[in-house]
């Protein structure tokens, strides 16, 4: 099964309290989950990362084999595509985190949006936040 997981991460303050969300959806469009969390204090480009993982590891929970992966930061979009290098430790780790998790995939993508077409992981990251 193919999936579609839109994917955010906030931070209030760079860095600042944080929060990721992922948007899984089927084949037909259709949300299978929604999964909002805190993740503690972190910048926005690591809370970008852990969205990811988040993602991930949802559409692999619910059977995925081949997933698509949206988000709307450019920086990380293009680091996971290897367009970007990644220069800061921490991100060099999540990055091989986000990698390696991606190997239980048939097939993966990575594609950048605006932030209003990724309205729904938008809304559920500003709702953890302001929860």
């Amino acid at each position: 099964m193919r999936v579609v997981v839109n994917v955010d991460g906030g931070a209030r303050g760079n860095p600042g309290p944080a929060a990721i969300a992922a948007v899984v959806q089927g084949p037909d469009g259709g949300v299978l989950e929604e999964r909002g969390e805190r993740i503690g204090r972190a910048t926005n480009n690591v809370a970008e990362y852990k969205a990811l993982l988040l993602g991930i590891e949802r559409a692999a929970a619910i059977g995925a084999n081949e997933i698509e992966l949206v988000g709307d930061s450019e920086l990380i979009v293009k680091q996971v595509k290897g367009e970007y290098k990644v220069k800061d430790a921490t991100m060099r780790e999540l990055h091989a985190e986000v990698k390696e998790a991606l190997r239980e995939f048939d097939g993966w993508s990575i594609r950048h949006v605006r932030r209003e077409r990724n309205a729904e992981a938008d809304r559920l990251v500003n709702e953890v936040l302001d929860g």
